[in-house]
């Protein structure tokens, strides 16, 4: 079996998110302390669980974006999209809700924004 990595360009941006999405995933996995300290989350006296936590958001990051690389169908790259998408709009609703307009939650809505947008693109025909 062969690794496939796509020829178009629209697919090969809804690749370039799901594996984006897989770094970090890893990233949260195999570094929940670091992870909750540059969101701010957590302090270095705080419970094992919050790390717990992470770690499984972590996995579901990895496990979500590498079913989207592996399986490379458009319908797997809506759903990961829609699933980045909604996570955006929870930052969004965090910013009018919960008066978490801090640069961090910003910054982490157009990091979300553009690893939604980018899946969605290509499933719409947009690129």
């Amino acid at each position: 079996m062969e690794f496939y990595f796509p020829t178009e360009l629209g697919e090969q941006l809804a690749f370039l998110s799901a594996a984006t999405t897989s770094l970090i995933g890893c990233f949260i996995l195999f570094a929940p302390g670091i992870t909750l300290n540059i969101l701010g989350l957590i302090r270095r006296d705080e419970r094992p669980e919050g790390l717990g936590a992470a770690r499984a958001v972590g996995g579901l990051m990895i496990g979500f974006s590498a079913t989207a690389i592996l399986l490379a169908q458009p319908i797997v790259y809506l759903a990961f999209g829609s699933a980045l998408g909604l996570a955006a709009f929870g930052r969004v609703l965090s910013i009018m809700s919960d008066r978490g307009s801090t640069w961090r939650t910003v910054l982490f809505l157009v990091v979300e924004a553009v690893l939604a947008s980018l899946p969605l693109a290509y499933v719409f025909g947009l690129i």
